[in-house]
């Protein structure tokens, strides 16, 4: 079943396209895309479909910085009901959890999600699928936009510490630079934005408190007649419980409120188990935290949710054909030495 997104809205794609050289209607072509989304932007779209239009498209006009592009140009008030209910005098906290308890009926392949640690906090941001290659258009596009909603919303007082990505840094940070307006750093361990703990206490304008009320209640009520199905509710879980060390299916199932045989049972209704999921989340994010080579191995082990380094290897070699160690220098090798 494909990942899907309800709100594609490519209609600034067009114009971003055509300054860089491109048939933006030949991309879409090409990433299986109908060009009807220009017309009608609540027409779901296969997430992988985007991000492989955003990453084509990227490398055929050679442009770097294309999904940072493609993020200035969309116009943010296509949120509709989610952004009535980020302009209701809410706390930067809540307005955080409110998107991320939303975003599923915007967009299935993401999640969102907040973090503190003493004075610090992180907003990690992290796809829920991937396409095969790089996904900096992508992540790129989807940091800019959330930072574009948030420096909107709570303006001059919304200034976070710094933006991170997990991919190394371009030729040129002149877009970043005017973009973000705040320090870039490339190579980190998330996609996402670090904060002062303290900013999460800022709160928003009130535009129309009653008109976010009715806008909540109408999300609370898609989200109970959401069509998600248990397997994806369980990778999404597993996607932000790895890394805790706390993702045992005891753990997931209680999350979803159900047993975890009651769990297995949904799963099996899918051809799936909840051990295959857990090793799907891994191959996904193996690449991401592997190739860092500055990264210990047995920090990689615990954020893929190994109990150890030792055990983190064998399932390596055995999915992979090679030990990472292996696998690292190749990555690191010049492509015409591979």
């Amino acid at each position: 079943m494909s990942t899907l997104l309800q709100q594609a809205n490519l209609t600034n794609f067009v114009d971003v396209a055509r300054e860089v050289g491109l048939d933006p209607y030949r991309q879409l072509r090409q990433a299986g895309i109908s060009p009807t989304v220009l017309v009608d932007p609540d027409i779901r779209v296969p997430a992988k479909s985007v991000m492989r239009l955003l990453e084509d498209s990227a490398q055929l006009a050679d442009v770097e910085d294309f999904g940072l592009r493609v993020a200035e140009a969309r116009q943010l008030t296509s949120l509709g009901p989610l952004w009535m209910v980020m302009h209701d005098g809410a706390t930067l906290r809540n307005v955080m959890e409110a998107m991320a308890r939303y975003l599923h009926l915007l967009n299935e392949a993401l999640d969102l999600r907040i973090e503190e640690v003493g004075d610090i906090a992180v907003v990690r941001h992290e796809f829920l699928v991937r396409v095969p290659g790089s996904m900096r258009q992508s992540t790129e596009f989807v940091i800019c936009l959330w930072f574009r909603l948030l420096k909107l919303v709570f303006g001059t007082a919304w200034k976070p510490r710094s933006v991170y990505f997990t991919h190394s840094a371009p030729a040129s940070l002149a877009t970043h630079r005017r973009l973000f307006g705040v320090p870039v750093r490339f190579r980190q361990d998330f996609d996402g934005i670090l904060l002062s703990a303290a900013d999460l206490d800022l709160v928003g304008p009130v535009y129309d408190a009653a008109l976010a009320r009715q806008a909540r209640k109408f999300l609370d009520t898609k989200l109970a007649q959401s069509d998600s199905t248990m397997p994806g509710k369980v990778r999404k879980l597993v996607f932000a419980l790895l890394p805790t060390g706390e993702c045992g299916a005891e753990q997931v199932a209680r999350k979803l409120g159900i047993d975890r045989k009651t769990m297995y049972r949904h799963l099996a209704g899918y051809g799936q188990t909840y051990l295959s999921i857990v090793d799907g989340v891994r191959v996904d994010l193996v690449a991401r935290y592997a190739k860092n080579s500055e990264r210990p191995l047995s920090d990689v082990a615990i954020l893929l949710g190994f109990s150890s380094l030792s055990a983190f290897s064998r399932w390596f070699s055995t999915r992979f054909g090679c030990s990472v160690s292996t696998w690292r220098r190749q990555q690191s090798a010049p492509e015409s030495a591979r």
